[in-house]
C-alpha cells in the first residue's frame, strides 16, 4: 500500500478528526473541536493512502522564535509498524529545520518512540524573559510546555519531551 506524506489541506480536516477521535477516548491524546483542526490545518501534515484517506497526522506548532512543538502525531491502526511514524515526525522536524527552529518539544506516552529520534526529557523550560512572554499565551499547548498547573489534569502520565535540531537529525 501506497502512503504520500504532505500538508494537509482543509478538506483533510474531516479525516484527521476521524484518525484522532478513537485515540482521544484512550486518553493518548487530547481531542479538539473541528474548527480547532481547521484553524491549525496549515500546521499539519497528512499522509494517505492510494484512496485518498487519512491514515496518518501531525503538527508542528510554533511556540517562540527557536521554539515548536510536535503535535497530534497520530497513524492508523491498520498502518503501525511500517514505520509510518517514523516518516510523519522526521518529516516535522525536517519542516522546523527548514523554519531555522532550533528546538522541538513533545508531550507524550510514546517516550521510546521519541527518544529514538534524539528527544530526551527536559529539565529546564526557557530563560525568564521568553517564559514571561509565553505566559501570555492563551494556546493550550504552550500551557502543558511551561508545566502550568491548570493543565495537569490534561497532562497526567505525559513526559515532556525536546530535540535540539541538528542533534542526530
Amino acid at each position: 500500500m501506497s502512503v504520500t506524506i504532505r500538508p494537509a489541506l482543509p478538506a483533510d480536516v474531516r479525516g484527521i478528526d476521524r484518525l484522532v477521535e478513537p485515540m482521544t477516548r484512550t486518553g493518548i491524546l487530547l481531542g479538539k473541536d473541528l474548527v480547532s483542526y481547521y484553524e491549525a490545518v496549515q500546521e499539519f501534515l497528512v499522509a494517505v493512502d492510494e484512496h485518498g484517506e487519512v491514515v496518518g497526522c501531525g503538527a508542528l506548532h510554533v511556540m517562540w522564535e527557536d521554539l515548536a512543538e510536535v503535535r497530534t502525531l497520530a497513524v492508523h491502526e491498520s498502518q503501525r509498524g511500517t514505520g509510518l511514524g517514523h516518516r510523519m515526525l522526521s518529516a516535522l522536524l525536517e519542516r522546523a529545520a527548514q523554519l531555522g527552529l532550533q528546538r522541538v518539544f513533545c508531550l507524550t506516552f510514546e517516550v521510546d518512540f521519541f527518544s529514538r529520534h534524539g528527544f530526551e526529557v527536559m529539565s529546564d523550560v526557557v530563560d525568564p524573559e521568553v517564559y514571561s512572554q509565553l505566559l501570555r499565551s492563551p494556546d493550550e499547548g504552550i500551557a502543558e510546555f511551561l508545566d502550568l498547573a491548570r493543565v495537569k489534569p490534561n497532562t497526567l502520565g505525559n513526559t515532556r519531551m525536546l530535540k535540539i535540531l541538528g542533534h542526530g537529525d
